[in-house]
């Protein structure tokens, strides 16, 4: 489906052209009408799947340009997002001949400066993270009780942040005759609460990815049994020659001491995860756009929502604990059609995890480092299909054995077990009987 078939405002269309979106993605095509028909929503789709404009493209086109006052709401759990959201309606506001008043307002900015800008005049669309959006609410300066639409973004990760509550408060402060648009990657059942208390009859729309990964990603797995981790990553460093890569840890200690080994053996690194101050990540940031790193150690939710260009390696420092992550983390690579390359570094101890990735049509190929180079080597379950190929009972047996298990009546072992002992007296018979063909020929051949 093409923009062109919605019925929208010639400078939105102008706008859409500019930036070459001409076919709708299938969260677009799907969720689109359904916010224009005013209905509540809740939007269940991946990152990557085109949702910013999912809701702005609506509230574009129901904005109305004349009235002097707030007419939608953001949120958004990141400053980077935020930003991100703030740039793409930047871009739509700019095509229009009468003003549109984008405002984005997150932490780590200058509030007295915001404040002293609302007092001459109000923005149309309200974009930010919930702290800042909520302080100029409550001091009375950022006017938004008669906003008509509110959005809630990224909500899982919002919930995972902690700012569900200020959410919460945003909420109570807009009008009851509301547009309520809810978007995200999951819906964690602690979330449902929100929802019941705010939406009315919304509609629920789960938009599955026909891909979960871009197939222009190479996934590769790299086993670190009975090695130091830290020096294995070095090395991997040495062999790639990456435009830029990003390392994802699991925990915020994990980022500090692999960069600081990474600093101290000559690579340029950023760091990004919670506990670096606004001002130093808002710094790091600008200096990742100007290539001034190679690579960028991040944790999940520090680097989720981030929109960093010319990423063609990523590198899994361990699986994430919560697996949705994995998808997050690889889908920075391989975009625009691109090649990219991931690589997961993993222990035996990670394969029930594996497993449940490949579940998802992930295609991981198994490589080590051998003479300076990537090369391939054999698949994990080698060891586990040797096994099963001097398994004793065969697939007729075990078949036989759970059958007999499952009906579970009296005697139900001693029927397994006289089965199994009845499949060995018949294979030894004809073991015997081929013995005895063997034997009896070797003799006719001796006379």
């Amino acid at each position: 489906m093409k923009f062109t078939e919605f019925t929208l405002k010639d400078y939105i269309q102008k706008a859409l052209l500019e930036i070459n979106f001409v076919e709708a993605t299938e969260v677009q095509k799907r969720l689109i009408p359904i916010v224009l028909s005013g209905r509540d929503l809740v939007g269940e789709s991946k990152t990557g799947s085109g949702k910013t404009h999912t809701f702005l493209i609506p509230i574009f086109q129901k904005l109305n340009e004349e009235l002097d006052q707030v007419q939608a709401v953001i949120t958004a759990p990141s400053r980077e997002l935020a930003t991100q959201i703030y740039q793409a309606a930047c871009q739509l506001a700019s095509h229009s001949e009468t003003e549109v008043r984008v405002s984005n307002y997150v932490g780590g900015t200058d509030k007295k400066r915001q404040i002293e800008k609302l007092q001459s005049n109000q923005p149309h669309i309200v974009i930010g993270t919930p702290g800042r959006i909520y302080d100029l609410v409550k001091s009375g300066d950022l006017g938004i009780h008669k906003a008509g639409i509110f959005v809630v973004d990224e909500a899982d990760m919002t919930l995972d942040m902690g700012f569900l509550e200020t959410v919460d408060k945003i909420a109570g402060s807009l009008p009851k005759q509301l547009q309520f648009l809810v978007f995200s990657a999951t819906i964690p059942q602690k979330l449902q609460p929100f929802l019941k208390k705010y939406l009315s009859n919304p509609v629920v729309e789960q938009i599955k990815t026909q891909t979960v990964i871009s197939d222009t990603i190479e996934n590769w797995l790299i086993s670190t049994k009975g090695r130091d981790k830290n020096a294995q990553i070095l090395e991997m460093t040495k062999l790639m020659q990456p435009y830029l890569a990003m390392i994802f840890v699991n925990t915020k200690t994990r980022a500090d001491e692999l960069h600081s080994y990474l600093t101290a053996n000559g690579l340029r690194v950023a760091k990004i995860h919670g506990d670096i101050p606004p001002r130093e990540r808002k710094r790091i940031m600008n200096q990742v756009k100007n290539l001034d790193f190679e690579y960028i150690v991040a944790t999940d939710l520090a680097a989720r929502g981030i929109d960093i260009e010319g990423v063609s390696h990523v590198i899994n420092d361990a699986i994430p604990q919560d697996l949705s992550f994995f998808v997050h983390r690889v889908g920075r690579t391989g975009r625009n059609g691109l090649s990219g390359i991931a690589i997961t570094l993993y222990q035996p101890s990670d394969d029930a995890d594996i497993r449940e990735l490949e579940k998802l049509n992930i295609q991981f190929l198994p490589k080590d480092i051998k003479g300076g180079e990537f090369v391939d080597t054999y698949d994990r379950d080698r060891r586990v299909n040797r096994e099963k190929s001097h398994e004793k009972l065969d697939l007729e047996m075990i078949g036989l054995v759970k059958k007999k298990k499952k009906k579970i009546k009296p005697g139900y072992k001693k029927k397994i077990k006289w089965a199994v002992d009845e499949k060995r007296r018949k294979t030894k018979r004809i073991e015997n009987r081929a013995k005895g063909r063997a034997e009896r020929k070797a003799r006719r051949q001796e006379f």
